[in-house]
């Protein structure tokens, strides 16, 4: 074997068994020249559903504009993106109320949700003050790393 070839086999075991622990699609660990990359191919077969109701919805003509203003939340100015891959919570716990609500007014550094990854709580603050036009995830959704959250104008 080639040092390029070399690798530990424990260690993609590992992170392959964190990915099912914390019910992640993937996670990525770098320590020196050493970079491994673990993720797994979600086949839903529920996924049909969803194609469905576009049909459903093309007969209703707002909803291929909802579409489309969803499908570009990422390049809006005021979108807070997931720092992280993880779970996004609203609220602090499950029946407590939410960090904000659309129409809010948040200032700089409010905590507007929470995204858990490897058990651990980050709160992710507002990086601008404004209000929130929009909130994009529900409570407990996985998110990916760079996914838009929240809008805040």
């Amino acid at each position: 074997m080639t040092k390029e070839t070399k690798f530990d086999q424990d260690l993609i075991r590992q992170l392959a068994n964190l990915l099912d622990d914390t019910n992640l699609t993937e996670i990525e660990v770098e320590h020196k020249d050493l970079r491994v990359r673990v993720a797994r191919q979600l086949t839903i077969n529920a996924a049909a559903a969803p194609v469905a109701a576009p049909v459903a919805a093309a007969t209703v003509a707002p909803a291929p504009v909802e579409i489309a203003v969803s499908a570009d939340p990422a390049s809006h100015p005021g979108a807070v993106t997931s720092p992280m891959v993880g779970t996004a919570y609203l609220a602090a716990e499950p029946g407590a109320a939410q960090f904000v609500e659309v129409g809010q007014a948040v200032k700089k550094g409010d905590t507007i949700l929470i995204v858990e990854a490897m058990k651990t709580m980050n709160q992710i603050p507002s990086s601008k003050s404004g209000t929130v036009t929009a909130i994009l995830v529900e409570d407990g959704q996985p998110v990916e790393f760079g996914e838009p959250l929240i809008i805040i104008e």
